[in-house]
Protein backbone atom coordinates (compact mmCIF):
# COMPACT_ATOMS: atom_id res chain seq x y z
CA UNK A 1 0.00 0.00 0.00
CA UNK A 2 1.32 3.21 -0.63
CA UNK A 3 1.42 6.25 1.04
CA UNK A 4 0.12 8.68 -1.58
CA UNK A 5 -2.63 6.71 -2.22
CA UNK A 6 -6.70 6.78 -1.63
CA UNK A 7 -6.61 3.44 -0.29
CA UNK A 8 -3.87 4.89 2.56
CA UNK A 9 -6.10 7.65 3.45
CA UNK A 10 -8.75 5.64 4.73
CA UNK A 11 -6.54 2.52 6.19
CA UNK A 12 -4.08 5.19 8.76
CA UNK A 13 -7.35 6.46 10.04
CA UNK A 14 -9.04 3.29 10.77
CA UNK A 15 -6.31 1.72 11.79
CA UNK A 16 -5.51 5.04 14.09
CA UNK A 17 -8.83 4.73 15.80
CA UNK A 18 -9.38 1.47 16.54
CA UNK A 19 -5.93 1.65 18.07
CA UNK A 20 -6.40 4.15 20.16
CA UNK A 21 -10.35 2.27 20.82
CA UNK A 22 -8.72 -0.95 22.04
CA UNK A 23 -7.19 -1.98 25.71
CA UNK A 24 -3.66 -2.25 25.62
CA UNK A 25 -2.76 -5.97 25.60
CA UNK A 26 -5.24 -6.39 22.03
CA UNK A 27 -3.07 -3.34 20.00
CA UNK A 28 0.31 -5.30 19.33
CA UNK A 29 -2.51 -7.90 17.18
CA UNK A 30 -4.12 -5.03 15.84
CA UNK A 31 -0.98 -3.03 14.78
CA UNK A 32 0.46 -6.68 13.36
CA UNK A 33 -2.49 -7.63 11.26
CA UNK A 34 -2.96 -4.26 9.86
CA UNK A 35 0.97 -4.68 9.22
CA UNK A 36 0.57 -7.49 7.29
CA UNK A 37 -2.70 -6.45 5.08
CA UNK A 38 -0.49 -3.03 4.33
CA UNK A 39 2.26 -5.34 3.06
CA UNK A 40 -0.27 -8.19 0.98
CA UNK A 41 -1.44 -5.32 -0.25
CA UNK A 42 1.51 -5.02 -3.02
CA UNK A 43 1.81 -9.38 -3.17
CA UNK A 44 0.22 -11.87 -1.15
CA UNK A 45 2.98 -14.22 -1.05
CA UNK A 46 5.96 -12.48 -0.32
CA UNK A 47 4.72 -12.32 3.21
CA UNK A 48 5.68 -16.13 3.85
CA UNK A 49 9.30 -14.40 3.08
CA UNK A 50 8.94 -12.28 5.57
CA UNK A 51 7.39 -14.70 8.14
CA UNK A 52 10.26 -17.22 7.60
CA UNK A 53 13.27 -14.49 8.35
CA UNK A 54 10.77 -13.54 11.51
CA UNK A 55 10.62 -17.33 12.84
CA UNK A 56 14.15 -17.74 12.00
CA UNK A 57 14.89 -14.92 14.13
CA UNK A 58 12.64 -15.02 16.65
CA UNK A 59 14.11 -18.53 18.17
CA UNK A 60 17.61 -17.18 17.06
CA UNK A 61 17.40 -14.77 19.59
CA UNK A 62 16.31 -16.60 22.31
CA UNK A 63 18.84 -19.38 21.81
CA UNK A 64 21.59 -17.28 21.28
CA UNK A 65 20.96 -15.65 24.76
CA UNK A 66 20.40 -19.40 26.25
CA UNK A 67 23.84 -20.30 25.21
CA UNK A 68 26.65 -20.00 27.68
CA UNK A 69 29.51 -20.96 25.25
CA UNK A 70 30.59 -18.42 23.34
CA UNK A 71 31.05 -20.64 20.03
CA UNK A 72 27.68 -21.84 20.03
CA UNK A 73 26.45 -18.06 20.62
CA UNK A 74 28.61 -17.17 17.28
CA UNK A 75 27.41 -20.05 15.33
CA UNK A 76 23.51 -19.23 16.13
CA UNK A 77 24.18 -15.83 14.93
CA UNK A 78 26.18 -16.73 12.03
CA UNK A 79 23.19 -19.46 11.07
CA UNK A 80 20.80 -16.30 11.47
CA UNK A 81 22.70 -14.00 9.22
CA UNK A 82 23.46 -16.62 6.91
CA UNK A 83 19.47 -17.25 6.36
CA UNK A 84 18.32 -13.18 6.14
CA UNK A 85 21.46 -12.83 3.84
CA UNK A 86 20.29 -15.99 1.71
CA UNK A 87 16.88 -14.68 1.43
CA UNK A 88 18.36 -11.27 0.09
CA UNK A 89 20.97 -12.75 -2.42
CA UNK A 90 18.34 -15.47 -3.70
CA UNK A 91 15.36 -12.49 -4.15
CA UNK A 92 17.85 -9.70 -4.97
CA UNK A 93 21.16 -10.37 -6.45
CA UNK A 94 20.38 -14.05 -7.84
CA UNK A 95 20.28 -13.27 -11.44
CA UNK A 96 22.66 -10.33 -11.63
CA UNK A 97 25.72 -13.42 -9.92
CA UNK A 98 24.20 -15.20 -12.70
CA UNK A 99 24.44 -12.95 -15.19
CA UNK A 100 27.95 -11.65 -14.87
CA UNK A 101 29.10 -15.12 -14.31
CA UNK A 102 27.63 -17.12 -17.79
CA UNK A 103 29.26 -13.42 -19.31
CA UNK A 104 32.93 -15.78 -18.10
CA UNK A 105 31.44 -18.99 -18.70
CA UNK A 106 30.69 -17.70 -22.19
CA UNK A 107 34.27 -16.15 -22.69
CA UNK A 108 35.62 -19.46 -21.37
CA UNK A 109 33.64 -21.15 -23.89
CA UNK A 110 32.13 -23.76 -21.39
CA UNK A 111 28.95 -25.15 -21.89
CA UNK A 112 27.07 -24.65 -18.94
CA UNK A 113 24.89 -21.98 -18.36
CA UNK A 114 23.34 -20.71 -14.57
CA UNK A 115 19.30 -20.52 -15.48
CA UNK A 116 17.93 -17.19 -14.08
CA UNK A 117 14.94 -16.81 -12.13
CA UNK A 118 11.54 -15.35 -13.22
CA UNK A 119 10.85 -13.80 -9.58
CA UNK A 120 10.08 -10.44 -8.42
CA UNK A 121 12.27 -8.48 -6.12
CA UNK A 122 9.83 -8.14 -2.75
CA UNK A 123 9.09 -4.86 -1.72
CA UNK A 124 11.80 -2.92 0.86
CA UNK A 125 13.00 -6.14 1.38
CA UNK A 126 16.73 -4.74 2.08
CA UNK A 127 14.84 -2.84 5.16
CA UNK A 128 13.55 -5.35 7.10
CA UNK A 129 16.38 -8.11 6.26
CA UNK A 130 18.45 -5.46 8.10
CA UNK A 131 16.04 -4.82 11.06
CA UNK A 132 15.87 -8.32 11.48
CA UNK A 133 19.18 -8.69 11.75
CA UNK A 134 20.10 -5.63 14.12
CA UNK A 135 18.27 -7.74 16.27
CA UNK A 136 20.33 -10.98 16.63
CA UNK A 137 23.00 -8.91 16.56
CA UNK A 138 21.67 -6.90 19.62
CA UNK A 139 21.64 -10.02 21.53
CA UNK A 140 24.39 -11.58 20.45
CA UNK A 141 26.26 -8.28 21.69
CA UNK A 142 24.31 -8.66 25.19
CA UNK A 143 22.87 -5.12 24.46
CA UNK A 144 19.18 -6.61 24.02
CA UNK A 145 17.12 -9.19 26.07
CA UNK A 146 15.32 -11.51 23.65
CA UNK A 147 11.85 -10.51 23.03
CA UNK A 148 9.56 -13.56 24.05
CA UNK A 149 6.24 -12.41 23.20
CA UNK A 150 6.73 -13.85 19.46
CA UNK A 151 3.60 -11.26 18.68
CA UNK A 152 5.37 -8.51 19.46
CA UNK A 153 8.77 -9.46 17.51
CA UNK A 154 7.04 -10.29 14.44
CA UNK A 155 5.26 -6.45 14.92
CA UNK A 156 9.00 -4.81 15.45
CA UNK A 157 9.89 -6.54 11.89
CA UNK A 158 6.59 -5.65 10.40
CA UNK A 159 5.48 -2.47 11.97
CA UNK A 160 3.51 -0.14 9.06
CA UNK A 161 4.85 2.87 8.81
CA UNK A 162 8.40 2.09 8.57
CA UNK A 163 8.49 -1.45 6.95
CA UNK A 164 9.10 -1.15 3.28
CA UNK A 165 11.51 1.47 3.37
CA UNK A 166 12.71 2.43 7.13
CA UNK A 167 13.75 3.76 9.15
CA UNK A 168 15.90 1.04 10.22
CA UNK A 169 15.16 0.66 13.90
CA UNK A 170 16.86 -0.97 16.44
CA UNK A 171 15.58 -3.58 19.37
CA UNK A 172 16.04 -0.94 21.74
CA UNK A 173 14.13 1.94 20.67
CA UNK A 174 11.27 -0.05 19.12
CA UNK A 175 10.63 -2.96 21.72
CA UNK A 176 10.11 -1.59 24.93
CA UNK A 177 7.60 1.07 23.08
CA UNK A 178 5.13 -2.39 21.83
CA UNK A 179 5.15 -3.24 26.15
CA UNK A 180 4.00 0.34 26.74
CA UNK A 181 0.60 1.73 27.10
CA UNK A 182 -0.15 4.29 24.62
CA UNK A 183 -2.95 7.54 25.53
CA UNK A 184 -3.80 9.42 22.47
CA UNK A 185 -1.79 13.15 23.55
CA UNK A 186 -3.39 15.82 21.23
CA UNK A 187 0.05 17.78 20.88
CA UNK A 188 1.58 14.62 19.72
CA UNK A 189 -0.91 13.93 17.19
CA UNK A 190 -0.76 16.83 16.22
CA UNK A 191 2.54 17.03 15.81
CA UNK A 192 2.71 13.51 13.63
CA UNK A 193 0.12 14.87 11.56
CA UNK A 194 1.60 17.70 10.07
CA UNK A 195 4.76 15.98 9.53
CA UNK A 196 2.71 13.49 7.43
CA UNK A 197 1.48 16.38 5.62
CA UNK A 198 4.65 18.11 4.93
CA UNK A 199 6.34 14.76 3.68
CA UNK A 200 2.71 14.19 1.52
CA UNK A 201 3.48 17.62 -0.01
CA UNK A 202 7.69 16.89 -0.85
CA UNK A 203 6.16 13.70 -2.12
CA UNK A 204 3.19 14.21 -4.93
CA UNK A 205 3.72 18.16 -5.38
CA UNK A 206 7.66 18.10 -5.52
CA UNK A 207 9.13 14.92 -6.07
CA UNK A 208 6.56 13.52 -8.44
CA UNK A 209 6.80 16.50 -10.71
CA UNK A 210 10.26 16.38 -11.23
CA UNK A 211 9.78 13.08 -11.59
CA UNK A 212 8.24 13.73 -14.99
CA UNK A 213 11.59 15.57 -15.93
CA UNK A 214 13.64 13.09 -14.95
CA UNK A 215 12.18 10.01 -16.88
CA UNK A 216 12.37 12.18 -19.36
CA UNK A 217 15.83 12.65 -19.52
CA UNK A 218 16.78 9.08 -18.01
CA UNK A 219 15.15 6.68 -20.06
CA UNK A 220 16.50 7.90 -23.26
CA UNK A 221 20.18 9.75 -21.74
CA UNK A 222 22.25 9.44 -25.16
CA UNK A 223 19.55 11.49 -27.15
CA UNK A 224 20.50 14.39 -25.31
CA UNK A 225 23.47 16.46 -24.61
CA UNK A 226 24.90 19.66 -22.35
CA UNK A 227 21.50 21.43 -20.87
CA UNK A 228 18.81 18.97 -20.70
CA UNK A 229 21.47 16.39 -18.38
CA UNK A 230 22.34 18.86 -16.45
CA UNK A 231 18.77 20.05 -15.45
CA UNK A 232 17.96 16.14 -15.67
CA UNK A 233 20.90 15.26 -12.93
CA UNK A 234 19.92 18.41 -10.40
CA UNK A 235 16.25 17.80 -10.71
CA UNK A 236 16.59 13.90 -9.84
CA UNK A 237 18.69 15.16 -7.13
CA UNK A 238 15.97 16.96 -4.87
CA UNK A 239 13.64 14.39 -6.18
CA UNK A 240 15.23 11.68 -4.28
CA UNK A 241 15.67 13.93 -1.35
CA UNK A 242 11.81 15.09 -1.36
CA UNK A 243 10.79 11.25 -2.47
CA UNK A 244 12.90 9.03 0.50
CA UNK A 245 12.63 12.02 3.34
CA UNK A 246 8.87 12.52 2.34
CA UNK A 247 8.26 8.56 2.76
CA UNK A 248 10.81 8.77 6.01
CA UNK A 249 8.24 11.66 7.17
CA UNK A 250 4.87 10.22 6.61
CA UNK A 251 6.40 7.15 8.64
CA UNK A 252 7.65 9.04 11.56
CA UNK A 253 4.41 11.09 11.63
CA UNK A 254 1.96 8.36 11.33
CA UNK A 255 3.79 6.25 14.35
CA UNK A 256 4.01 9.44 16.47
CA UNK A 257 0.26 10.04 16.04
CA UNK A 258 0.10 6.19 18.05
CA UNK A 259 2.56 7.60 20.59
CA UNK A 260 5.64 5.52 18.84
CA UNK A 261 8.88 7.34 18.61
CA UNK A 262 10.88 6.79 14.93
CA UNK A 263 14.25 7.55 14.83
CA UNK A 264 14.82 10.60 12.66
CA UNK A 265 16.47 9.58 9.02
CA UNK A 266 17.31 13.08 7.27
CA UNK A 267 18.61 16.10 8.72
CA UNK A 268 19.13 18.58 5.48
CA UNK A 269 21.50 16.63 4.02
CA UNK A 270 22.38 19.27 0.93
CA UNK A 271 23.60 21.39 3.74
CA UNK A 272 26.39 19.43 3.94
CA UNK A 273 30.01 20.66 3.69
CA UNK A 274 32.08 17.11 3.00
CA UNK A 275 31.37 13.76 1.96
CA UNK A 276 31.57 12.05 5.67
CA UNK A 277 28.97 14.60 6.78
CA UNK A 278 26.36 14.13 4.26
CA UNK A 279 26.59 10.60 5.39
CA UNK A 280 25.43 12.13 9.04
CA UNK A 281 22.71 13.31 7.60
CA UNK A 282 21.30 11.68 4.28
CA UNK A 283 19.49 8.00 5.25
CA UNK A 284 20.98 7.58 8.92
CA UNK A 285 19.31 4.69 9.71
CA UNK A 286 21.17 3.19 7.24
CA UNK A 287 24.64 5.02 7.57
CA UNK A 288 24.49 4.43 11.42
CA UNK A 289 23.52 0.43 10.50
CA UNK A 290 26.94 0.18 8.54
CA UNK A 291 28.74 1.90 11.07
CA UNK A 292 27.79 -0.46 13.87
CA UNK A 293 27.59 -3.46 12.02
CA UNK A 294 30.13 -3.61 9.43
CA UNK A 295 32.50 -0.66 9.48
CA UNK A 296 33.35 -0.54 13.39
CA UNK A 297 34.25 -3.88 13.46
CA UNK A 298 36.23 -4.29 10.40
CA UNK A 299 38.51 -1.19 11.67
CA UNK A 300 38.87 -2.77 15.23
CA UNK A 301 39.55 -6.30 13.06
CA UNK A 302 42.27 -4.33 11.16
CA UNK A 303 43.47 -2.48 14.12
CA UNK A 304 47.19 -2.34 13.68
CA UNK A 305 47.16 -1.47 10.08
CA UNK A 306 46.78 2.22 11.52
CA UNK A 307 44.96 5.01 8.91
CA UNK A 308 44.68 2.08 6.45
CA UNK A 309 42.23 0.29 8.89
CA UNK A 310 40.12 3.50 8.49
CA UNK A 311 40.81 3.33 4.28
CA UNK A 312 40.41 -0.58 4.22
CA UNK A 313 36.84 -0.02 6.61
CA UNK A 314 35.39 2.94 4.27
CA UNK A 315 36.05 0.90 1.21
CA UNK A 316 34.37 -2.32 2.23
CA UNK A 317 31.45 -0.26 3.57
CA UNK A 318 30.70 1.75 0.83
CA UNK A 319 30.96 -1.03 -1.33
CA UNK A 320 28.33 -3.09 0.64
CA UNK A 321 26.17 -0.19 0.74
CA UNK A 322 26.60 -0.05 -3.22
CA UNK A 323 25.40 -3.62 -3.30
CA UNK A 324 22.78 -3.27 -0.60
CA UNK A 325 20.96 -0.38 -2.93
CA UNK A 326 20.73 -2.52 -5.97
CA UNK A 327 21.93 -5.39 -7.71
CA UNK A 328 23.90 -3.45 -10.73
CA UNK A 329 27.19 -1.90 -11.47
CA UNK A 330 25.15 1.03 -11.83
CA UNK A 331 24.76 0.91 -7.92
CA UNK A 332 28.49 -0.18 -7.21
CA UNK A 333 30.03 2.40 -8.69
CA UNK A 334 27.71 4.59 -6.61
CA UNK A 335 29.07 3.18 -3.45
CA UNK A 336 32.75 2.92 -4.18
CA UNK A 337 32.35 6.51 -5.58
CA UNK A 338 31.21 7.88 -1.92
CA UNK A 339 33.66 5.02 -0.41
CA UNK A 340 36.76 6.44 -2.50
CA UNK A 341 36.23 10.23 -1.71
CA UNK A 342 35.81 9.36 2.28
CA UNK A 343 39.12 8.03 1.54
CA UNK A 344 40.52 10.77 0.01
CA UNK A 345 38.51 13.01 2.44
CA UNK A 346 40.09 11.20 5.65
CA UNK A 347 43.95 11.70 4.21
CA UNK A 348 43.35 15.12 3.47
CA UNK A 349 41.60 16.40 6.32
CA UNK A 350 44.55 18.67 7.86
CA UNK A 351 45.69 19.97 4.60
CA UNK A 352 41.96 21.07 3.19
CA UNK A 353 41.23 22.06 6.51
CA UNK A 354 44.46 24.89 5.95
CA UNK A 355 43.13 25.92 2.61
CA UNK A 356 39.80 26.54 3.73
CA UNK A 357 41.59 28.79 6.56
CA UNK A 358 42.95 31.14 4.05
CA UNK A 359 39.41 32.13 2.78
CA UNK A 360 37.00 33.94 4.61
CA UNK A 361 34.30 31.64 6.57
CA UNK A 362 31.47 32.10 4.76
CA UNK A 363 32.74 31.84 1.49
CA UNK A 364 34.43 28.52 2.47
CA UNK A 365 31.58 26.98 3.73
CA UNK A 366 29.68 27.81 0.77
CA UNK A 367 32.70 26.72 -1.68
CA UNK A 368 32.28 23.36 0.69
CA UNK A 369 28.78 22.98 0.55
CA UNK A 370 28.63 23.67 -3.38
CA UNK A 371 31.56 21.34 -4.02
CA UNK A 372 29.76 18.19 -1.75
CA UNK A 373 26.75 18.61 -3.47
CA UNK A 374 27.76 18.48 -7.17
CA UNK A 375 29.74 14.94 -6.28
CA UNK A 376 26.39 13.86 -4.80
CA UNK A 377 24.60 14.89 -7.80
CA UNK A 378 27.28 13.33 -9.86
CA UNK A 379 27.10 10.11 -8.19
CA UNK A 380 23.53 9.75 -8.22
CA UNK A 381 23.82 9.94 -12.08
CA UNK A 382 25.15 5.75 -11.72
CA UNK A 383 21.75 5.17 -9.45
CA UNK A 384 19.47 6.28 -11.80
CA UNK A 385 20.85 5.62 -14.78
CA UNK A 386 19.61 2.43 -16.45
CA UNK A 387 23.07 1.02 -17.18
CA UNK A 388 27.13 1.97 -16.79
CA UNK A 389 27.86 3.29 -20.30
CA UNK A 390 24.23 5.51 -19.99
CA UNK A 391 26.02 6.68 -16.70
CA UNK A 392 29.45 7.59 -18.55
CA UNK A 393 27.92 9.33 -21.19
CA UNK A 394 25.57 11.90 -19.21
CA UNK A 395 29.02 13.19 -17.12
CA UNK A 396 30.53 13.11 -20.46
CA UNK A 397 28.11 15.25 -21.94
CA UNK A 398 27.05 17.31 -19.44
CA UNK A 399 29.18 20.49 -20.87
CA UNK A 400 28.50 19.53 -24.41
CA UNK A 401 26.77 22.18 -26.79
CA UNK A 402 26.01 24.85 -24.02
CA UNK A 403 27.75 27.40 -25.51
CA UNK A 404 24.69 26.84 -28.98
CA UNK A 405 22.00 25.81 -26.56
CA UNK A 406 22.01 28.51 -23.85
CA UNK A 407 21.76 31.45 -26.27
CA UNK A 408 19.02 29.15 -27.99
CA UNK A 409 17.17 28.99 -24.96
CA UNK A 410 17.90 32.85 -24.11
CA UNK A 411 16.63 34.24 -27.08
CA UNK A 412 13.09 32.74 -26.53
CA UNK A 413 13.17 29.68 -29.62
CA UNK A 414 9.92 28.14 -28.14
CA UNK A 415 10.89 24.83 -29.95
CA UNK A 416 14.54 25.43 -28.46
CA UNK A 417 13.14 25.78 -24.45
CA UNK A 418 10.35 22.95 -25.34
CA UNK A 419 13.37 20.49 -26.13
CA UNK A 420 16.09 22.05 -24.18
CA UNK A 421 14.58 23.33 -21.52
CA UNK A 422 11.08 21.74 -20.43
CA UNK A 423 12.00 18.62 -21.21
CA UNK A 424 9.19 17.21 -23.44
CA UNK A 425 6.65 18.90 -20.24
CA UNK A 426 4.59 22.34 -20.63
CA UNK A 427 6.48 25.29 -19.91
CA UNK A 428 4.17 25.95 -16.91
CA UNK A 429 4.99 22.62 -15.34
CA UNK A 430 8.90 23.73 -15.51
CA UNK A 431 8.21 26.85 -13.74
CA UNK A 432 5.75 25.30 -11.50
CA UNK A 433 8.55 22.73 -10.27
CA UNK A 434 11.25 25.65 -10.11
CA UNK A 435 8.64 27.75 -7.99
CA UNK A 436 8.44 24.62 -5.36
CA UNK A 437 12.01 24.22 -5.36
CA UNK A 438 12.58 27.72 -4.44
CA UNK A 439 10.14 27.26 -1.60
CA UNK A 440 11.44 24.62 -0.15
CA UNK A 441 14.86 26.45 0.07
CA UNK A 442 13.20 29.22 1.67
CA UNK A 443 11.66 26.80 4.18
CA UNK A 444 14.93 25.36 5.03
CA UNK A 445 16.85 28.51 5.39
CA UNK A 446 13.58 30.20 7.56
CA UNK A 447 13.45 27.27 10.23
CA UNK A 448 17.02 27.44 11.22
CA UNK A 449 17.73 23.68 11.95
CA UNK A 450 14.40 23.28 13.58
CA UNK A 451 12.66 19.82 12.43
CA UNK A 452 9.50 21.36 10.03
CA UNK A 453 6.58 20.36 12.37
CA UNK A 454 8.44 21.94 15.36
CA UNK A 455 8.56 25.42 12.86
CA UNK A 456 5.06 25.02 11.88
CA UNK A 457 3.49 24.49 15.68
CA UNK A 458 5.64 27.66 17.00
CA UNK A 459 4.10 29.86 15.32
CA UNK A 460 1.03 31.82 15.76
CA UNK A 461 -2.63 30.36 15.17
CA UNK A 462 -2.89 32.28 12.52
CA UNK A 463 0.55 31.62 10.70
CA UNK A 464 -0.21 27.55 11.62
CA UNK A 465 -3.39 27.38 9.67
CA UNK A 466 -2.21 29.72 6.69
CA UNK A 467 0.07 26.77 6.58
CA UNK A 468 -2.41 23.66 6.79
CA UNK A 469 -4.68 25.64 4.27
CA UNK A 470 -1.01 26.32 1.90
CA UNK A 471 -0.34 22.62 1.94
CA UNK A 472 -4.02 21.44 1.55
CA UNK A 473 -4.30 23.69 -1.26
CA UNK A 474 -0.79 22.76 -3.03
CA UNK A 475 -2.05 18.84 -2.57
CA UNK A 476 -5.49 19.46 -4.76
CA UNK A 477 -4.07 22.31 -7.36
CA UNK A 478 -0.32 20.68 -7.73
CA UNK A 479 -0.23 17.59 -6.31
CA UNK A 480 0.71 14.50 -8.97
CA UNK A 481 -1.69 11.47 -8.06
CA UNK A 482 -0.28 9.14 -10.41
CA UNK A 483 -0.15 6.05 -7.77
CA UNK A 484 3.75 6.42 -8.21
CA UNK A 485 5.97 4.34 -5.82
CA UNK A 486 8.17 5.88 -3.80
CA UNK A 487 12.11 5.73 -4.79
CA UNK A 488 13.61 3.58 -2.04
CA UNK A 489 10.54 0.72 -2.48
CA UNK A 490 12.97 -0.99 -5.01
CA UNK A 491 15.68 -1.99 -2.01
Amino acid sequence: MLFNSIEFALFFPVVTILFFMLPHKFRWFLLLAASCFFYMYFKPVYILILGFTIVVDYFAGIWIDRQTDPRHRKWLLTLSILANVGVLVVFKYYNFIAINLNLVIAEMNKGHVLPLLNILLPIGLSFHTFQAMSYTIEVYRGNQKPEKHFGIYALYVMFYPQLVAGPIERPQNMLHQFHEVKTFNYQQARSGMVLMAWGLFKKVVIADRLGLFVSYVFAYPKEHTGVPLILGTLFFAVQILCDFSGYSDIAIGSARVMGYHLMTNFNTPFASRSITEFWRRWHISLSTWFNDYVFTPLITAARYWGKAAIAFGLFITFFLSGVWHGAGWTFIVYGLMHGLGMIYEFYTKKQRKKWFKKLPQGLGNMISTVLTFCFVAISWIFFRSPGISDAFYIIRHLGTHLRSQIPDILTNRHMARLELLYLGQPGNEFYLALLFMGLLTLIHFAKKGQHIDQWILSKSTPVRWAAYYGLLIAFVAFGIFTKSAFIYFQF
